[in-house]
């Protein structure tokens, strides 16, 4: 157990040192000292969060929530720091995504792949 913890710390740390995690964090900073787009991004954040606690409580979005996320998403695109952090943040998803693949590769020998068996 000790062993996979320590392999867990080595991996925490080249993710800590990771030219993308770099960028996330440089990009985060420069979003906080920067006024609108903080505001901006806080504002579309606290809406996503509303949505998603509404259908996890199995509530159905409105169209009218529906089309007011969507102008919020669009708004925030335009703006080239929060559009710049989200691409940053898919692509260190992406990294992560890859890492769980690739560490529960024994749990798919027992149990098998859910997205194998759907195809």
């Amino acid at each position: 157990m000790a062993q996979l913890q320590d392999k867990a710390q080595e991996l925490k740390q080249a993710l800590a040192e990771s030219e993308e995690f770099k960028s996330l964090q440089s990009l985060h900073s420069q979003i906080e000292e920067d006024e609108i787009a903080k505001k901006m991004l806080d504002n579309f954040r606290q809406l996503q969060l509303e949505l998603q606690q509404k259908q996890m409580q199995g509530i159905q979005i409105s169209e009218e929530e529906a089309q007011k996320a969507q102008q919020q998403f669009e708004l925030v695109q335009q703006h080239e720091l929060i559009s710049k952090l989200m691409e940053s943040e898919q692509q260190l998803s992406v990294i992560i995504g890859d890492i769980n693949k690739i560490i529960t590769e024994p749990l798919e020998e027992i149990y098998g792949n859910p997205e194998q068996e759907e195809n």
